[in-house]
């Protein structure tokens, strides 16, 4: 007979419900991921919001085809975020796939300099794309597993609070090319080779394996509260190396496939801001607003998620994401533009960390690496044709029916995220 503690235990598979340590501190492995996170995302963002502009008004190439372009790097990502995620698994080992795919971005990234037409570019993102691709499975399941139950949404949090920090030093280090050095457009690109460049360094010498893909090694070290026992105990009865992942992921996948479709690339939101009469040259600034209110955000978020439950972080993120679209659709004013860019922080804040934890709670620490595979795919997959589809509403109806269609799938995302919990809840 199943007691009413049970009952509340299986409840809680959404959300760990124990009070985190006050004093919390990121292990080695947080601290040195977040930290190559901090410095790539720096090298990235140098070249970032730059790159619409770069694309359309110095190599003429069309909406759409910044559309394509980045909806393709993206699609490729997915790809081998699929494969670097089971091989993973199957190999013990996630740091040589990690450095990997730092040392491949790293390198291709500042080609950008050099391309003379928008196919190049193109190819430039894909190989970026391809380190990112090898890297991001590997690297979310080593934090997950040097992190305990408890404090896991904290820690992804933490992960992407760095991660967004070093896009705020990025265009701050792109304006001060601009502004101060007087430096080309071309040459600034170039200067995302150093970051880059570090973050491999760091991920050399730092980055320790877990040896998480042992389903004893595991049980044996990582400490749970009685919720979370329950719900792994429960994963693990179904999921295993060789077995095939557990319902409850593949319907959680459901609705962050449906939102992602609506979810085009931040490029879109750039040239909106330019068209609201927003001047190139403060263009780096915006990117720093939205992501100064990312890092500030996400740590709390992730937090707040150990505490009331991932879904309801989740689904209140995408609400929000829904109005800052509508929003974005009636703006009529560069003022307009800053403040909803501000807000679109928030839904990073609200939302990352509790996807990541949401998966890592789902699935087995051995099946870990897949599950963030197809986590990243189902991403990945979705955002060619969301940023294809984005870019020809532009084209041919206008930026306002461009940016409702995306807000009205989110708000579908976010009930069908909500029957996947309630139907979640009455399987137990």
């Amino acid at each position: 007979m199943v007691t009413e503690k049970e009952t509340e235990n299986r409840m809680s598979s959404d959300a760990v419900r124990r009070t985190p340590e006050r004093r919390w501190r990121p292990g080695r492995n947080v601290l040195a991921l977040a930290i190559v996170s901090f410095l790539t995302d720096a090298s990235s963002e140098i070249i970032a919001p730059l790159l619409p502009l770069f694309l359309v008004g110095t190599l003429g190439a069309s909406v759409s085809m910044v559309g394509l372009i980045e909806g393709g790097a993206e699609s490729m990502a997915a790809l081998l975020k699929l494969g670097s995620g089971w091989w993973s698994d199957r190999t013990a080992r996630r740091k040589p796939l990690i450095v990997a795919g730092y040392t491949i971005a790293s390198l291709a990234r500042p080609l950008v300099a050099v391309a003379t037409s928008a196919t190049q570019v193109l190819m430039i993102r894909l190989v970026d794309r391809v380190g990112k691709g090898l890297r991001g499975p590997p690297r979310d399941a080593l934090l997950a597993a040097s992190t305990p139950a408890a404090q896991r949404g904290r820690a992804f949090g933490f992960h992407r609070a760095a991660d967004h920090a070093g896009a705020v030093v990025g265009p701050l280090v792109a304006i001060a090319c601009l502004q101060l050095l007087d430096m080309p457009v071309r040459n600034v690109f170039w200067v995302a080779a150093i970051p880059g460049a570090l973050a491999v360094l760091v991920a050399v010498v730092m980055v320790r394996e877990t040896g998480d893909v042992s389903g004893a090694a595991q049980r044996g070290r990582e400490p749970r509260s009685d919720a979370s026992a329950s719900v792994v105990n429960e994963v693990r009865s179904t999921s295993s190396s060789r077995n095939p992942l557990p319902t409850t992921f593949w319907a959680t996948m459901a609705p962050i496939l449906l939102f992602t479709l609506g979810n085009s690339t931040d490029a879109f939101l750039l040239l909106r801001a330019s068209d609201l009469g927003v001047p190139t040259a403060m263009i780096p600034l915006l990117w720093v607003l939205l992501h100064l209110v990312k890092s500030a955000s996400s740590t709390p978020g992730g937090a707040l998620s150990d505490r009331v439950g991932r879904r309801p972080l989740i689904v209140t993120g995408w609400i929000v994401y829904a109005l800052v679209y509508v929003g974005f659709a009636a703006a009529t004013s560069a003022m307009h533009a800053w403040l909803l860019f501000a807000l679109y922080g928030v839904v990073f804040g609200l939302t990352e960390g509790s996807e990541k934890a949401l998966v890592a709670d789902l699935v087995a620490p051995e099946r870990r690496g897949a599950a963030f595979g197809w986590y990243h795919a189902t991403i990945g997959i979705a955002a060619l044709p969301a940023s294809v589809l984005f870019g020809v509403l532009w084209d041919r109806y206008g930026a306002p029916t461009a940016f409702t269609v995306g807000a009205m799938l989110s708000v579908v995302a976010a009930m069908l995220m909500v029957v996947t919990r309630a139907k979640a809840v009455r399987s137990r």
